[in-house]
């Protein structure tokens, strides 16, 4: 460890505060407990250090190594370089929550340009600053719900088709609480369109949560379903992949009362998992029930263009227990990367990704519903990824197709009991033809392995 006080520095601090020795900071602690003897390895210089941590990430495979075809919430899309580059700019690289707008003001605009943009882009009226990754997102959708309705509505219905860890994080956060969750849990099956929901809504329940396209890649018009819940006075939730909607009718057109999905095909690397971006928008009558933080545009004293932070919910800094979410941060340099990328690629070159995913992966579904023993498993409208019916266990196929350097899709068995043989198939813009191929010649292999 690198420590820049000088034993002068340690001295005058000491004596500033009138103690001798540092060990005297720790006179009140139990003795057999001040300095322990600790079972560490010995220790190793940097260059040690620096190799064996080279030695461990060689280990992992990544998409630069492996074709993969891997999605189930997360997508290796291309990110445009400059992305990077402005993210590591120390203004915004080292800068922290904007509590002081005077001198946060690139900050503000970051966030306020970002807010702009979500906004526009799911056609909501205002989007939050912002949440750690798109489960969160849709557990504090629920928080809101339950806390728009003063508890009145605590029922909460949670599509089949939700991605399966979004609905994890929804039980921990209303574990204990009197939110009762339905849906998922063996009311409608699996394969059941929206429609099937319609039937459990009632005078209790405050908020219907749906994903679109869903976790099997399908797309529904939610508007027979947004009408149904607004009709019992409830609320409508819908989790979206953003890169969809460049191409796809916007949530809010067909009656969505939140929207929340997961930024990080917008400008963000995969990372083994995270740090990712939770996103949030909702209608301008809920905004102060809307966890997080909202920059606002406005005019100083000297008739310049500012920005502020418009709202923030106090009650999840200092009065905790009368908050409705103690989210209370923004994954700023997160969001500042989806602003980026949404920037340089403009309305047109959004759409324009969207098509190459879309194409790509119906080609890809063509080709592999025509080899002997695989089919699709539905027959519905599908975005970018898509569920196939394998004619083995899918994840031997998966671990087959890995020893030649292949990602093959995801399992869904260990989410879905009894879907043991199926295999969620993604594809992006980053899969040329030529993998379509042999991800396709990869399959028809397994089949005599």
């Amino acid at each position: 460890m690198f420590t820049p006080h000088t034993k002068a520095d340690q001295d005058a601090m000491l004596t500033t505060i009138g103690i001798d020795r540092i060990e005297d900071l720790f006179q009140y602690l139990p003795a057999e407990y001040r300095f322990p003897d600790l079972n560490l390895p010995p220790a190793l210089t940097e260059i040690e250090v620096l190799t064996e941590l080279q030695d461990i990430a060689w280990a992992n495979d990544t998409t630069r190594e492996l074709v993969s075809f891997l999605g189930a919430g997360a997508y290796n899309h291309y990110s445009p370089a400059v992305v990077d580059a402005i993210l590591r700019r120390g203004e915004f690289y080292t800068a922290y929550t904007p509590y002081q707008p005077e001198i946060s003001q690139g900050t503000l605009q970051a966030i306020f340009e970002y807010q702009s943009m979500i906004a526009g882009l799911t056609g909501m009226d205002v989007c939050n600053a912002s949440h750690y990754d798109g489960a969160t997102a849709v557990a504090e959708a629920v928080n809101m719900a339950y806390h728009n309705f003063r508890g009145k509505r605590p029922k909460v219905i949670l599509s089949p088709g939700v991605h399966p860890h979004y609905r994890e994080t929804v039980r921990t956060y209303t574990r204990d609480s009197e939110v009762t969750l339905v849906g998922d849990q063996g009311e409608v099956e699996v394969d059941a369109g929206p429609e099937e929901l319609i039937p459990l809504i009632d005078d209790t329940t405050g908020l219907v949560v749906v994903a679109y396209p869903d976790f099997f890649g399908r797309i529904f018009d939610y508007s027979e379903l947004a009408e149904a819940v607004h009709e019992a006075g409830a609320l409508l939730s819908i989790s979206v992949n953003p890169i969809a909607l460049g191409l796809l009718k916007a949530p809010g057109e067909f009656g969505a009362d939140i929207v929340t999905g997961e930024g990080q095909s917008l400008g963000i690397p995969l990372s083994y998992g995270g740090p990712y971006l939770g996103l949030f928008a909702t209608r301008q009558k809920y905004v102060r029930k809307m966890a997080g933080r909202l920059a606002g545009e406005t005019v100083d004293n000297r008739g310049q263009r500012a920005y502020v932070l418009t709202l923030t919910a106090r009650e999840q800094h200092i009065r905790r227990d009368r908050a409705t979410s103690n989210i209370c941060t923004n994954q700023g340099l997160l969001a500042l990367a989806a602003t980026v990328y949404l920037s340089l690629l403009g309305r047109h070159g959004l759409r324009q990704v969207s098509e190459l995913c879309y194409h790509k992966a119906h080609y890809a579904a063509d080709q592999i519903s025509g080899i002997k023993g695989y089919e699709l498993w539905s027959d519905q409208t599908f975005f970018n990824e898509f569920l196939v019916r394998c004619p083995r266990s899918a994840q031997e196929i998966y671990d087959h197709l890995l020893e030649h350097n292949l990602i093959a899709g995801y399992p869904v068995g260990k989410d879905y009991p009894g879907f043991e043989n199926h295999l969620l198939i993604a594809v992006t813009e980053m899969n040329t033809k030529e993998d379509i191929d042999w991800l396709v010649a990869g399959l028809e292999e397994v089949l005599n392995a």
